[in-house]
């Protein structure tokens, strides 16, 4: 677990509409990255190429590389359901499969996969539960629906079933943008838990989320209207907000625009 991201000269294109421009990025193992900047700027796109879930729309296709620990997951012969099962995600807005119990939300993953031992079921369950700071919270209510839960508990179920099938990164569109305060602390202090044992990339147009929670930081702009998104600046988050390289950083994180 935990491999290391490389994003090179990544152009992502949805048929003739050029939406992100020559990106490139290095996202560490165990640490977390955070994507800012405005709405429109392409850091959900950026994200979701990260495991080619931008390719479920159509006409999607990129130039250059992401590789996974130096491997690169648009090979030829390389599979993208595979490459969805190794670089999970976690979607803006809670997703349980809603006729599922809370347990079967947690191991859909490796049902689809063939796992049909009960015992190894019931364990990476509780193993993923834990891993979400969620068992304590639902370990007595185990067959009822997941979509009777909170908000913020429904996330953390969804966090608990991409960590079911053990992926190496883990990606966040915006994980607590539908969340309450209280929920969306609880979400963050997770964040925290999991990167000891995960690659994590969050997008979040909460700026204060991105410096409580992200080792590094990266700034995406659109250059003007019709135009691509690009990679402005990538850094240390403590530098990033404190001292960034570019003008445009620093106007956007002080909320001057965005």
């Amino acid at each position: 677990m935990a491999k290391r991201l490389d994003v090179k000269n990544l152009d992502i294109y949805y048929g003739d509409f050029h939406a992100v421009d020559s990106v490139s990025l290095a996202v560490n193992p165990r640490s977390v990255t955070a994507l800012i900047g405005p709405s429109g700027c392409g850091k959900s796109t950026v994200l979701r190429s990260l495991n080619r879930m931008h390719e479920v729309i159509p006409g999607a296709r990129v130039d250059g590389s992401v590789l996974l620990d130096g491997e690169d997951i648009y090979g030829s012969n390389v599979d993208p359901v595979s490459v969805r099962r190794t670089i999970g995600m976690v979607f803006q807005r809670p997703n349980p499969f809603p006729t599922m119990s809370i347990r079967d939300n947690v191991v859909a993953g490796l049902r689809l996969q063939g796992v049909k031992d009960k015992k190894r079921l019931a364990d990476v369950a509780e193993r993923s539960l834990r891993g979400a700071n969620l068992w304590n919270e639902v370990k007595d209510r185990l067959d009822k629906p997941g979509a009777g839960l909170s908000g913020g508990q429904q996330q953390r179920l969804c966090i608990a079933r991409s960590i079911a099938v053990q992926p190496d990164v883990l990606l966040m569109d915006e994980p607590c943008s539908a969340l309450d305060p209280i929920s969306t602390l609880a979400v963050e202090d997770l964040i925290t838990e999991l990167k000891q044992d995960y690659t994590i990339v969050i997008v979040t147009h909460n700026m204060q989320q991105a410096a409580r929670v992200s080792d590094q930081t990266a700034f995406f702009n659109l250059a003007g209207v019709g135009q691509p998104g690009r990679l402005v600046e990538v850094g240390d988050t403590p530098k990033m907000f404190a001292n960034p390289d570019e003008k445009a950083t620093e106007d956007y994180i002080s909320g001057r625009f965005g």
